[in-house]
Formats: C-alpha cells, sequence, structure tokens
C-alpha cells in the first residue's frame, strides 16, 4: 500500500524533513513519511510528553493527524482488515501500532504471520497482550512490538477483575517485572493501565520502553486516551481515568432528533396534501397525455 504522502513512483517527496516528517519505507516494502520512527521515540523518552489516542474511523483519525497527535493505535483484525488500511490511509504521516488480538496467534509463527500481516498494510509496529515469548518472536523477526502491562483487561481475573492493579507491595513488584521481562524480550514499548501514578514514574525511569500510561497518571512517557473519550462519543457514566475534550454525543443526539423531526414533516406534508407541490413534478407536454390515452385504446 503506498502513503498518501509519497511522490512519483511511491517514493517520498524531498521536502519531508522540512515539514517535519522523516522518508521511511514500511516494513511492507512501501515508501511514506512519519512524524515518528521507533528510534527518535526512544531518544525522546525522559525529554518530552508524547500524546497518543486509538481513532475508530478515518473521521477521527485524519483529526487526530491534522491536530497534531504523537502516535495511534488502531484495532487490527486480520480477517477483515478494511477498516485498519482506512484509518492507515486517512492519517498517512502519523506513526500507528496495529493493536492485534490476542487470540489471534497460538505460537510463535503465529505472531509472527500475525505482526506481518499488520505490518504488511502499513502498520509502523503493533501493539499485543502476547506473552514474552510471543513478542520475542516478532521482535526477532523485526517487528517493533508494544506490550501491555498493569490491568489488562482481558486477563483480568488474574488480577482481580476490572480494577486498578498495584495497590499493593506484591502487585507492584509484578507490574515492574511484568515490564521488565517485556523489555528483556525485546519490546520497544509498554501500554500501562491503571496503577498508581507514582508508581509508573518509577518504573518508568527504570526501564527503556517507553511507558503509554492509560489510567496510570503522568508518570509515563505518552498519555494515551481513546478518541471516543476525547470526543465525548458515548454517554456517561465515563472511565475514572478519562477526560472529555468535546460533547459529539450530545450532539449526535440533536442530529438524530432533527432527522425524526424530518421524517415527522415528511409524513405530514404527504398527508395533508403539501407533497409534492407543483415545483416538484414535472409537467406534460402539451397533447401528449391525448396522444397517450389514444395509442393505449388502440392497443386494448
Amino acid at each position: 500500500m503506498a502513503s498518501h504522502a509519497t511522490g512519483d513512483g511511491g517514493i517520498p517527496p524531498r521536502d519531508a524533513p522540512a515539514r517535519g516528517l522523516t522518508r521511511i519505507m514500511t516494513l511492507g516494502g512501501a515508501y511514506g513519511t512519519r512524524n515518528h520512527t521507533v528510534k527518535n521515540l526512544r531518544d525522546l523518552k525522559g525529554k518530552q510528553v508524547l500524546v497518543e489516542t486509538l481513532p475508530f474511523s478515518p473521521e477521527e483519525a485524519a483529526a487526530a493527524e491534522e491536530a497534531g497527535i504523537d502516535t495511534m493505535k488502531v484495532r487490527f483484525d486480520p480477517n477483515q482488515p478494511a477498516p485498519a488500511e482506512a484509518i492507515r490511509q486517512a492519517a498517512p504521516n502519523t506513526f500507528m501500532a496495529f493493536s492485534v488480538p490476542l487470540l489471534a496467534a497460538a505460537s510463535e509463527t503465529e505472531a509472527v504471520r500475525l505482526a506481518y500481516d499488520a505490518m504488511a498494510i502499513g502498520a509502523d509496529a503493533i501493539m499485543c497482550q502476547w506473552s514474552p515469548r510471543f513478542i520475542a518472536a516478532a521482535a526477532e523477526a523485526g517487528v517493533p512490538v508494544q506490550g501491555h502491562a498493569g490491568l489488562v483487561p482481558r486477563k483480568s481475573t488474574w488480577t482481580g477483575g476490572l480494577s486498578a492493579v498495584g495497590k499493593t507491595l506484591d502487585e507492584a513488584l509484578w507490574v515492574y517485572r511484568e515490564i521488565k521481562a517485556l523489555e528483556k524480550a525485546g519490546a520497544y514499548a509498554v501500554e500501562v493501565e491503571v496503577i498508581p501514578e507514582q508508581l509508573l514514574a518509577e518504573i518508568t525511569k527504570r526501564t527503556t520502553l517507553l511507558t503509554s500510561s492509560i489510567g496510570g497518571g503522568g508518570g509515563g512517557d505518552i498519555q494515551f486516551l481513546f478518541a471516543e473519550d476525547i470526543l465525548g462519543n458515548n454517554p456517561p457514566p465515563y472511565p475514572r481515568h478519562s477526560k472529555q475534550y468535546r460533547n459529539l454525543y450530545q450532539m449526535k443526539e440533536a442530529m438524530q432528533a432533527e432527522r425524526i423531526a424530518g421524517f415527522k414533516a415528511f409524513i405530514d406534508d404527504v398527508q395533508s396534501g403539501g407533497f409534492p407541490a407543483e415545483e416538484h413534478v414535472i409537467k406534460t407536454p402539451n397533447q401528449l397525455m391525448d396522444q397517450f390515452l389514444r395509442a393505449v385504446e388502440d392497443d386494448e
């Protein structure tokens, strides 16, 4: 898949550095331009807090890129890759980690294959909830991998349900050791979910991984919020760790009310004889109906 930011012959434009972009080739072999690479993201660790989101539509992705979001996560279904590919195309210059399904890989070989499938359509990295063994296989194959630690919702039975993790010494040490295991496996980053802020701050100092905080306070290298939370796509209640910067849900409710009102007005207008009016119909040419009726009578 060629990037929208490519020039003639699929080669990225020479003015990319002047526009703050880096010329790259994806693991899948496509030329493109990106705002970040794994190397420069690592170079920014401890120097700059980055911002990350997960868009659910091409429109959200395009808006996030235009606004200047540093990195995105994108949900990737290998059986239906078109939505992820559309988001990639909508934000061609933003570093993206495709989030791969936990249950889609049951071996190191399958993990590498799934990672390659994501990279082939333009991912810059993958995000996963895999074990270090699977992560090591993908990393050894050349795929940048972001792991997941703290509250991992799909594995929450191990930590007592959908609640904060790391509020006891044993849990805090467990989170730290999980992150160090991901580091040893070759990951470049880790999403850390719903742990105490100061714990994340101390762990961030003690790992080479970029830590992406969602519900971990300001202790990470990256602040991550879903686009649906940032934009207020849904009604309350909201996750405690989230903040709504817009209220698109209210706007969508108002739009739905307008749709209903429009349909009701149409029904009323038809039933009262107001539609169609003279300006909505095609005028019959002179003599046409007389000619038509005579022709019909002849046919009968």
